[in-house]
């Protein structure tokens, strides 16, 4: 079972002691992303991202972080997304304190050369140009651009080439203090680690830093996402390739929403796994497709429900048509009680595997927390909100916020409730033309989106 804690800068702490395992992550993530930036300085929380693992006061370089971590044999990363960035390094649990002294390290005290800020922008310009060269991952920024449109929510979390080539110093520095502050940060340790309080003392003398205290006072708060569509949406980037790769979906909703765990059923259902009805009709059944799948986003204040697949040139809008028609069929025919059963035994199954690894365990605690307090700072428009968001002291306080870190089998609980008549009152609400979006990467000059020739 979980327990939070606060160190006494502000940090919040969740512990989730695991047995059976040798393991111990740590995972520290921060409430921002591509979602907090403005048009000049697009791109900024992922670059600094990579400038934490370039050298610090007492670890110079990047050799000197990386060499540690690798002579330690721990397995280590980052990753930035639109609405926070997180570090981890999971580590037998003899290495759990020098994983917490290297984190901190790397938040508090990172350097931020010039000269290893203009080396890595061409690393990061060939991510760029890596992800442009693979559509099948590209294709989830067209649809988002198609969604979003030139807002930061439509905006790809890399940046441009320009804002890359163009950071300054400067500019990270004035985000890290803006956007790192303390009361931003949850730090969630997870596996074969030592109870709570002791958990609190061993990472109070890491992360108990007054350098975090102090950052955070100019705090930028992101730009509302404007849901305004009133008819279907497409967008299409111009590539040569020897597949169309789509994306095809639907505006949804927000992360607080009651419904998102239809939503969850209802992709899988679509899209989710080998016998779904979208694998089975667009690859088994047409030959149309190698991959194909339907995934549910839900952002603190939008989100979408899209199936992607690579399809023949030629059969394009073909593949669109039975896409839309079995969006249609769940709307209009009951899903059986088998299919059901199977879905949520899938999802049953799926995550006793998963969260078998501590560093699964930390990202499900992790993620909750920081989009919770994101969500306690500002108001969602259009949706009734569960009461106040509050971390819970201890576990045994969970019952006093209807809103708080869900614990995997809370939210089975959730799921075993889904019934027949949710996944259709949910797929009647979210299949309605004027919400659809398309996007589409191949060698296309002009598409005609044949959503004329079909109604819901």
């Amino acid at each position: 079972m979980y327990k939070v804690n606060k160190l006494s800068n502000g940090i919040n702490l969740i512990t989730v002691p695991m047995q059976g395992t040798s393991t111990a992550t740590v995972l520290v993530m921060v409430g921002t992303g591509s979602k907090y930036e403005n048009k000049d300085n697009n791109g900024i929380s992922h670059f600094l991202e990579h400038m934490f693992f370039k050298g610090t006061k007492k670890r110079p370089d990047t050799m000197a972080i990386s060499g540690e971590l690798d002579g330690m044999g721990v397995d280590f990363n980052a990753f930035t997304g639109k609405e926070y960035t997180g570090y981890w390094i999971k580590s037998s649990r003899e290495k759990l304190s020098k994983s917490l002294d290297i984190l901190s390290d790397m938040l508090c005290n990172s350097k931020m050369s010039a000269a290893e800020i203009n080396r890595e922008k061409g690393v990061i310009i060939e991510e760029l140009n890596m992800y442009l060269d693979n559509p099948m991952i590209f294709v989830d920024e067209i649809f988002e651009q198609c969604l979003y449109g030139d807002t930061p929510a439509g905006w790809d979390t890399i940046g441009t080439r320009k804002n890359i080539s163009g950071f300054k110093r400067k500019d990270f520095t004035d985000y890290l203090n803006g956007q790192y502050g303390a009361n931003n940060i949850t730090i969630v340790v997870a596996g074969d680690i030592p109870g709570g309080i002791r958990m609190k003392k061993i990472a109070g003398e890491y992360f108990q830093n007054q350098i975090l205290r102090r950052r955070g006072k100019n705090f930028k708060e992101k730009e509302k996402v404007a849901e305004n569509q009133k008819k279907p949406s497409f967008k299409i980037e111009y590539k040569k390739t020897d597949q169309a790769h789509l994306s095809l979906g639907v505006r949804t909703i927000g992360y607080a929403h009651p419904d998102r765990v239809i939503h969850k059923i209802i992709a899988l259902i679509l899209g989710g796994s080998m016998s779904s009805r979208l694998f089975i009709n667009l690859r088994e059944r047409q030959g149309l497709a190698y991959y194909v799948r339907t995934d549910s986003e839900n952002y603190t204040d939008s989100g979408y429900m899209a199936t992607k697949a690579g399809v023949p040139v030629n059969q394009a809008e073909k593949a669109i048509q039975i896409i839309l028609n079995e969006y249609k069929k769940l709307k209009n025919i009951k899903v059986s009680n088998i299919e059901l059963k199977r879905t949520k035994d899938m999802i049953r199954g799926k995550l006793a595997i998963q969260l078998e690894s501590s560093d699964a365990q930390a990202d499900w605690y992790a993620r909750q927390a920081v989009l919770g307090v994101a969500l306690e700072r500002v108001k969602i428009k259009g949706y009734k909100r569960p009461s106040k968001f509050k971390i819970p002291s201890n576990s045994a306080g969970r019952q006093n916020s209807k809103f708080s870190l869900v614990t995997p089998e809370e939210y089975l609980e959730k799921i075993d409730k889904v019934t027949d008549e949710d996944i259709q009152r949910v797929a009647r609400e979210i299949f309605v033309s004027e919400r659809l979006n398309l996007a589409v990467i191949g060698p296309f000059r002009n598409f005609r989106f044949p959503i004329s020739d079909f109604r819901f």
